[in-house]
């Protein structure tokens, strides 16, 4: 770990919090001549002066050591074209992306979001999948549809996987181009 590194990092997290050093000490519990060293680069942190800093701060501690997130295109790529996995399972397409994002979350820059939006799309997607049938049936009982048929309930799945197959598609070719992705509709459930 570099001392410089960290003491410019913590400057930077605590201005963007909006905290001062006084405050800054006070929800850490440490002393104010502490945080005052550590961002003057007088001294090196223990663990646990860095856990109390990354609480106090709301980050993970792997963001207060590591300075620079990194830029990561291709996994980015990767982690949307692990939804695609919903093809042989629906609910692999939320466990894989959600494994692959939590395993490099604040590590690569756009993860976060990206991660995030592809796993409530993909949460929302399921749950509405498996409700179809359940809704369909529901809406031949009630006299809304007259004459429910499983080709009828297969075409209005497979037009749900095609939207599904799109949205990752359109979403990998915004990401090569470094655009925002866009999973819409979707159920915020991680925030």
């Amino acid at each position: 770990m570099d001392n410089n590194n960290l003491a410019v990092r913590l400057k930077e997290l605590r201005i963007r919090k909006g905290m001062s050093q006084e405050a800054l000490s006070e929800e850490s519990g440490l002393s104010l001549r502490t945080i005052q060293r550590v961002e003057n680069n007088q001294t090196r942190p223990s663990g646990d002066t860095l856990k109390r800093l990354s609480d106090a701060l709301n980050v993970n501690p792997d963001e207060l050591i590591d300075w620079a997130i990194k830029e990561d295109k291709k996994y980015l790529v990767f982690l949307n074209l692990s939804a695609l996995t919903f093809l042989f399972f629906p609910l692999l397409g939320i466990l894989v992306p959600f494994i692959l994002w939590t395993s490099r979350k604040g590590k690569i820059k756009n993860i976060n979001k990206l991660g995030r939006d592809l796993i409530n799309f993909e949460i929302s997607w399921t749950i509405m999948l498996f409700f179809i049938p359940f809704l369909l049936f529901l809406f031949t009982k009630t006299g809304f549809i007259e004459d429910l048929s499983i080709s009828f309930t297969l075409r209005i799945i497979g037009v749900m996987y095609f939207i599904n197959l799109l949205y990752i598609s359109i979403n990998t070719l915004r990401i090569s181009n470094e655009k925002d992705v866009v999973y819409i509709p979707r159920i915020n459930f991680l925030r």
